[in-house]
């Protein structure tokens, strides 16, 4: 009303100023406004929605950490089995044959001898035990050797000592193949670098 009225260069400027690329083109939000947007209970009130919420995270938590698991994704895996040292002890076992992982199939077969009850076969029986535990403890006792060797070469003296490493390369060669978790990410012979 007092004021000059607009002109069309004025209306085409205030227009660039409005939507100019890059800016904010809004008022910047009162603080008291942003806080109380953020604000939510410390503890919820609702008790059962926060049970189905935990279990919906717990749920896709571990659906990630599964498919990880199945992938071999180093994101998602759990941390005993997270790192670049971890990941070559897998794939050094993945790659050779061990003779712990075909000890559960011959310890069936001596599982079912021992329901014969003559006193030659449970004789039998106790020496394939025992011969077959010894010898895949000596395997699995060579296999690390040589491959805390390599961990030296490739990672240094700090990873062959870590703690775990051994019981880990151990535990994964007397499971079979097939049950393996993280599943084997390479064929047999195929040797890390």
């Amino acid at each position: 009303m007092f004021g000059r009225s607009k002109t069309t260069n004025d209306q085409l400027a205030e227009d660039a100023l409005a939507h100019r690329e890059g800016a904010k083109n809004r008022p910047t939000p009162r603080r008291r406004d942003q806080e109380a947007a953020r604000k939510r209970p410390l503890v919820v009130t609702d008790r059962k929605q926060a049970r189905a919420q935990d279990r919906e995270k717990r749920r896709e938590a571990m659906s990630k950490a599964r498919q990880a698991m199945i992938t071999g994704d180093e994101s998602h895996l759990p941390p005993r089995d997270k790192g670049p040292v971890r990941r070559y002890i897998r794939d050094h076992v993945d790659a050779r044959r061990n003779l712990a992982e075909f000890m559960l199939p011959f310890m069936l077969i001596v599982l079912a001898l021992s329901f014969v009850r003559t006193s030659e076969i449970l004789l039998m029986v106790t020496v394939l035990t025992y011969g077959i535990l010894l010898t895949a403890i000596a395997d699995t006792f060579l296999m690390w050797r040589r491959l805390r060797a390599r961990l030296v070469e490739k990672f240094g003296e700090e990873a062959a000592r870590t703690r775990g490493n051994g019981m880990y390369a151990a535990m994964r060669a007397f499971q079979l193949r097939r049950s393996r978790m993280p599943r084997p990410q390479v064929d047999r012979g195929q040797f890390p670098a």
